[in-house]
């Protein structure tokens, strides 16, 4: 959620962060008949009419158009695709509906056909991270999941389409929503918190346990999340301490250019992340296009469409709202609220130990380089007023940050301690 700062920082755009994302888009515009024409060409020389496409020469061109296209292009949000899920060895048909709609988040639900859906099959809100990321870089989560669970997600929009008639959105707005999904999904719903949404949805149940809720979750999973960064700082932890919230308000938020529909909207922008992103392992993705190129030279199909689906869900990036982001910067990364008791809600006070029937689980990588190891389980001791019984912590070995919620160890290890967990922790509605 910080790492496109350090760049900003780095080449001294201090100042001239609005101008840059006004360039960013007057290039991408000027851009487009360059990329329309590679893209025509393209398809010229992969034509397999054209009797030179199947030489080295017609390969090698073909190839550099399509590696052109890809690196100039903007990358629309991708689909989650997911259209069936196998459950105790059937095939079950699987549909996304929108079940709510806010300024600035869908509530999408995985409905499964009901004629084989399981009635004891728990609800599971996946809560997906703000942090510059659409939802589907949950796809592999949601489809692990969604055998065993009734499998709901909030399905966060770019800020900057989002017009500045839909008012703002700051922490204590993703706290509500969080509230409210609950409240429409009622009672015995299971969250599972994915990196950034773990103070949030800890503060929600703060409340909501305060308040005497009754669709308080059943229990709570939050994965590789900042509950306490003081624990095995990071270097992006180490990075927002050393800056403090007024440096990142200063220097990489910006009013959202003409014409996109949040005109003026003040956000802090996706493609910095992602430039941030790119730089820190810039060899390891110069690499994987050099590699791409030659996958296409040579017609191996399979591994060129291995990149092509790993970067089209890589290079789109939101834009977030500047209230969110410097909000989750100030309380989470440098004043460290929900830990040292100072966290708030509309202003009251946000206390965990009020949390008695809500079960806590919480997740971590060994290798994590984002949320260190014990940054999560932090979240044990705010919950004092919570049984022994109902908490459990795990930390997986031999995965960094993305393969807590992701990739083989999570399907094969993490996943079924986590449904072990609702099972034994579930109410009903």
């Amino acid at each position: 959620m910080i790492r496109g700062a350090r760049l900003a920082g780095g080449l001294g755009w201090e100042r001239g962060i609005g101008l840059l994302y006004q360039l960013f888009e007057f290039n991408h515009a000027a851009m487009a008949p360059m990329r329309a024409a590679a893209d025509a060409g393209r398809v010229f020389w992969t034509n397999p009419g054209n009797p030179l496409a199947s030489t080295y020469f017609g390969r090698s061109l073909a190839a550099s158009l399509n590696l052109f296209e890809r690196l100039t292009r903007r990358y629309a949000k991708p689909d989650f695709g997911i259209t069936s899920t196998v459950s105790q060895g059937r095939s079950i048909a699987v549909r996304e509906e929108i079940v709510a709609q806010f300024a600035f988040c869908d509530l999408l639900h995985f409905a499964k056909e009901p004629a084989k859906r399981k009635r004891t099959e728990p609800k599971l809100l996946i809560v997906a991270p703000m942090s510059g990321h659409y939802a589907t870089l949950l796809r592999g989560t949601v489809e692990t999941m969604l055998p065993d669970a009734d499998v709901y997600i909030t399905d966060w929009h770019d800020a900057r389409k989002v017009p500045l008639a839909d008012g703002r959105f700051g922490l204590d707005d993703y706290i509500d929503y969080v509230i409210t999904m609950l409240q429409l999904l009622g009672p015995g719903t299971h969250v599972m918190a994915v990196c950034q949404p773990s103070v949030p949805v800890l503060a929600a149940a703060a409340v909501m346990a305060e308040e005497n809720d009754p669709s308080a979750p059943a229990s709570m999973i939050l994965m590789g999340g900042p509950i306490d960064t003081r624990r095995n700082p990071t270097a992006v932890n180490r990075l927002a301490q050393e800056r403090g919230t007024d440096w990142f308000r200063n220097n990489v938020v910006t009013p959202v250019p003409f014409p996109n529909a949040g005109f003026m909207r003040q956000v802090y922008p996706g493609f910095l992340q992602l430039t941030g992103f790119m730089t820190m392992n810039l060899d390891r993705h110069m690499s994987a296009h050099r590699e791409l190129y030659w996958h296409l030279v040579e017609g191996d199909g399979d591994s060129a469409d291995k990149h092509r689906e790993f970067y089209d869900e890589y290079m789109s990036v939101m834009d977030l709202t500047a209230e969110f982001y410097l909000e989750t910067v100030d309380a989470v990364f440098v004043r460290h609220a929900l830990p040292s008791g100072t966290f708030t809600h509309h202003g009251r006070p946000v206390n965990p130990a009020h949390i008695k029937d809500t079960a806590l689980m919480t997740i971590e990588g060994e290798r994590d380089d984002i949320s260190g190891v014990g940054q999560t389980e932090a979240a044990h001791d705010l919950c004092c007023g919570l049984d022994a019984a109902k908490k459990l912590h795990h930390l997986q070995m031999g995965v960094g940050h993305y393969g807590v919620f992701n990739g083989s160890r999570f399907r094969n290890e993490i996943a079924p301690k986590i449904r072990g967990f609702m099972q034994a922790h579930s109410r009903k509605a």
